[in-house]
């Protein structure tokens, strides 16, 4: 278990990609077990999470009010816990793209504890606009979270998962700071 009040919270970078993308894969196989198709899970997975996160994170986004941001939450020696990825989308509003802590972890105030920041980021650096999140409707757990920290759901829709799949999603909001 990790006590919340030694965790470290800071902005990552694209030396931080491999570890974020292990961490990612490990959270989906997880966490979405039961709810996306399996061929989603697969053994290609962390190959393309690590190519994701590494175009993620050495990409150019022009103006510092389009790049997205990537907060990591760390144990005092370093090891990589949890992460969450803010994208600041067109319309004014934030995209809390991903929100992941290490299975065997979510419980323990990791999680809470990187939004808590993530919400202060989108303050500070896009005052007003409301930050979402999009969340699939059978991941009960973090729907549960998300409505435990004060999102309002805000629409239905479907999401397009690898291997084939639709699934339902949620769009949860935090009202403006």
């Amino acid at each position: 278990m990790t006590d919340v009040a030694e965790l470290l919270i800071r902005q990552g970078g694209p030396a931080d990609a491999p570890a974020v993308a292990g961490l990612h894969a490990a959270s989906w196989r997880t966490a979405y077990a039961t709810i996306v198709p399996a061929a989603a899970l697969g053994d290609g997975l962390a190959e393309e999470r690590r190519e994701l996160w590494a175009i993620r994170l050495t990409a150019d986004y022009g103006e510092p009010a389009a790049t997205p941001a990537l907060l990591l939450a760390e144990r005092g020696d370093g090891e990589l816990i949890g992460f969450g990825y803010l994208v600041p989308e067109p319309d004014g509003r934030v995209l809390l793209d991903n929100l992941h802590v290490r299975p065997g972890l979510t419980g323990g105030g990791i999680g809470a504890a990187l939004l808590v920041e993530l919400r202060a980021w989108t303050a500070r650096t896009h005052p007003g606009a409301p930050l979402r999140v999009e969340v699939l409707r059978e991941n009960r757990r973090a729907v549960a979270f998300y409505e435990r920290t004060g999102a309002v759901r805000t629409k239905e829709g479907t999401t397009y998962f690898p291997g084939g799949g639709e699934l339902p999603e949620y769009e949860y909001t935090w009202a403006r700071p």
